[in-house]
């Protein structure tokens, strides 16, 4: 007798119509870079290093940082608003 177990496919179906062409700035200089720090241990110890290098030998002009409340849910509106207003890139990430 064999048993039979349910399989769930964890990855998001593919989103359709109104997606827009990303594409990396030309340069670096001058730009305002966002960070939103998944809450994962040494994010925000990298997004510093980072964000030094990034203004230091770039020319980034501003970084702004948003924290996740934890890394299982989405950034607040409040802080994509303020990253959609005022970010010309943004780097997510994970630490660990």
């Amino acid at each position: 007798m064999s048993a039979r177990i349910a399989v769930f496919d964890p990855t998001a179906p593919a989103r359709t119509g109104g997606l827009q062409q990303l594409r990396m700035p030309d340069t670096l200089q001058g730009k305002v870079v966002g960070f939103i720090d998944n809450t994962k241990p040494n994010f925000s110890v990298l997004a510093d290093d980072m964000a030094e290098m990034l203004k230091s030998r770039y020319g980034v002009r501003e970084v702004v940082r948003h924290r996740k409340q934890m890394a299982s849910v989405p950034a607040p509106e409040a802080a994509m608003k303020d990253i959609v207003d005022r970010c010309d890139l943004v780097i997510t990430g994970s630490g660990d």
